[in-house]
């Protein structure tokens, strides 16, 4: 009889895995109760290094083709093509697949805002009107003298454009600075429609078509553009306009805000549809009244991933954590529903929910999960979804029988800052501006910006490169927005309040303390990442720091990303004129042509550029000297003392 070879499973040590108490513990519970996560498979699991490189190639069947990584020109693929033409397809289909999430989520939230308008949708309204006026005007759309649904009605046909377009120009290509606009079209790079882009970069990656890696990597700007100034832009806008624009709110994060006593309900995913009928239906007295029959004190809504982000940042709904974190809050036993839609969705969030009796739910027809149960959720009669959803998990609170053990680690934390409320926040209601921030750059008292974001990764201590990055970026001057999962992690490091600012050199510190807010400004979700590139359009506008995005002392890092949704964020900000650096890896094989076209070539062309490293400290240190160059550039390299006034000394001015 033959034996079976036994294969020894690597057990992972916790403290090297995550920087997250309440993860931490988590995982030795799960280890206790034979329950295997993601932390388990990354460490059972090796890393293919031609892959890690993109010097494969499988889009025919003459190969697969691998290439030496290490003697990249030795050799080509069956069909003849090289490293750099195979490494620029594997990059576009990552950016293409990327941009379509995003692209179909903002799809999805005008698709909602069309039956809104049309009065076809009754569970959901128009809940600020003042930004649905302020983006018809930026996009051309007269509003004086006309009725909200003839305001709406313009807007829905203008953004459609975004994506059905198949030439021109998307409407938002309207907010990009003269000079930025001006570089993209004599690059050929301005978005036309994003399924025109998408379409257009998938056919250029089959074999046989698009060869030249600079040629593919143009189709990459463009089809990046087209998520970033269009899909995630309209997501954001939208979502505001129905659901109300965030202004700062204080928080609780980390697993903590579970409730043992109560019946807890979880979503977890990106699309706030779900999310704003679920907060409707746990507040329903007649299904409190049912938590309370079946003996709990009430029902508990907590967000996870970027779903909640949103939620967090717009109602204050708790969050128990980012994507690592997300099988793991299954492990406390006290989840007695877990509702996902789409996107950073774990397949293995089935095994670990069946361990401990939770029932895990599907809702969006995009996203079915073997093992899982499906309820379908539809924006016409979206209460039929979480109502019956909560019903169950009321049901499974009654009939918990695995054990509770909930982290008590919680962590306050101050989030929603908007574009429009950093207006307000700097100039007041009549004096809105960014002037103050522009002021505190040139005299050197902010050294400048840096936009953190992106995922959580388990091929790297969870949490710490963002947490350690940020830090040197604080002490460094520089003032940090942050969204996604990164926004999470710093909120657990306790970087997200105001008291924060103590951590922060003497410049961003006293203008934390005059304004009265965090060195980190949490600002939504992964799509919300459209907010800085606003941000940075209106420094532009507001003069002194450049006539370009590319001009600007700012920079970008996704220091644990592991999407193709990052790599697609990471080449619109690219394309925008921002410095960009990823940790963790990156899909390229370093000194091939494509390499310095990403890293080198796309700056000579008036953009910005790609950089890289996994050490969260040479990351600071590469974007703390992008920002000194830029500001060399800029001519305010040396600070010019000037008087920082507080909201008093404005409003005295306007008086």
């Amino acid at each position: 009889m033959e034996k079976k070879k036994i294969v020894s499973k690597k057990e992972i040590v916790t403290k090297d895995v995550t920087i997250c108490d309440s993860t931490a513990q988590m995982l030795e519970k799960a280890k206790r109760d034979g329950v295997e996560t993601a932390f388990d498979r990354a460490a059972n699991m090796k890393a293919c290094p031609i892959g890690a490189n993109s010097a494969c190639c499988k889009h025919c069947s003459m190969g697969p083709c691998r290439l030496n990584a290490n003697a990249p020109y030795d050799k080509v693929g069956v069909c003849g093509a090289t490293i750099d033409t195979i490494m620029a397809r594997n990059f576009a289909r990552m950016v293409a697949a990327g941009g379509s999430a995003h692209t179909d989520h903002g799809m999805s939230m005008l698709d909602l805002f069309r039956e809104v308008v049309n009065g076809k949708i009754l569970d959901y309204e128009i809940k600020d009107v003042q930004k649905l006026e302020s983006v018809a005007q930026e996009i051309g759309i007269e509003t004086e003298g006309r009725s909200v649904k003839e305001i709406a009605t313009d807007l829905y046909h203008e953004l459609e454009r975004t994506y059905i377009q198949v030439e021109g120009e998307i409407p938002f290509a309207k907010r990009v600075p003269a000079k930025t606009l001006e570089t993209w079209r004599k690059l050929g790079i301005v978005p036309r429609g994003a399924m025109r882009e998408i379409m257009e970069l998938m056919h250029r990656t089959h074999m046989g078509v698009d060869q030249h890696y600079e040629n593919i990597t143009k189709q990459c700007s463009r089809t990046a553009l087209a998520d970033g100034w269009g899909g995630s832009m309209v997501a954001t806008e939208i979502a505001d306009i129905l659901f109300g624009t965030p202004t700062p709110v204080a928080v609780d994060v980390d697993m903590g805000v579970l409730k043992e006593d109560q019946v807890n309900v979880i979503v977890h995913g990106h699309e706030p549809n779900l999310f704003e009928s679920m907060l409707v239906s746990v507040t329903d007295p007649m299904i409190v009244q049912k938590a309370k029959d079946a003996g709990a004190k009430g029902i508990n809504l907590v967000g996870m991933c970027c779903s909640g982000a949103e939620m967090m940042v717009r109602h204050g709904i708790p969050h128990a954590g980012n994507f690592m974190s997300t099988e793991t809050v299954l492990v406390t036993g006290a989840v007695d529903a877990m509702c996902v839609d789409v996107q950073c969705i774990k397949q293995g969030l089935v095994a670990v929910a069946d361990c401990y009796k939770t029932p895990l739910f599907t809702t969006n027809p995009r996203c079915h999960i073997e093992g899982a149960e499906h309820i379908e959720f539809h924006e016409h009669t979206p209460r039929d979804c979480t109502d019956a959803m909560v019903i169950k998990a009321i049901h499974r609170f009654k009939n918990r029988t695995c054990e509770i053990e909930i982290p008590k680690n919680t962590h306050a934390g101050v989030h929603g800052f908007s574009h429009e409320y950093i207006n307000y926040m700097l100039g007041g209601t009549f004096r809105g501006s960014y002037t103050p921030l522009n002021d505190n750059i040139i005299n050197g008292r902010i050294r400048g910006v840096a936009g953190v974001v992106g995922c959580t990764n388990p091929r790297v201590k969870q949490d710490w490169v963002h947490v350690e990055l940020v830090k040197e970026l604080i002490k460094n001057d520089v003032l940090v927005l942050q969204t996604g999962c990164s926004q999470i992690a710093l909120a657990k490091a306790g970087l997200c309040t105001p008291e924060a600012a103590h951590l922060a050199g003497s410049g961003l510190k006293e203008v934390c303390e005059t304004v009265g807010m965090p060195p980190v400004l949490g600002i939504g979700s992964c799509v919300d990442n459209s907010r800085i590139l606003i941000a940075a359009s209106e420094m532009v506008k507001t003069g002194g720091l450049g006539e370009s995005i590319a001009d600007l002392p700012v920079a970008g890092a996704a220091p644990e990303w592991m999407s193709e949704k990052a790599i697609c964020i990471g080449q619109y900000f690219v394309a925008s004129g921002v410095y960009t650096v990823f940790g963790v890896t990156f899909p390229i094989v370093e000194e091939t042509k494509f390499h310095r076209h990403l890293f080198k070539g796309l700056e000579e062309q008036g953009l910005g550029k790609w950089g890289f490293t996994p050490d969260p400290y040479e990351m600071a240190r590469m974007m703390i000297a992008h920002i000194d160059a830029k500001r060399k550039a800029l001519g305010i390299d040396k600070a010019r003392e000037r008087v920082l006034m507080d909201m008093t000394d404005r409003q005295q001015l306007s008086a």
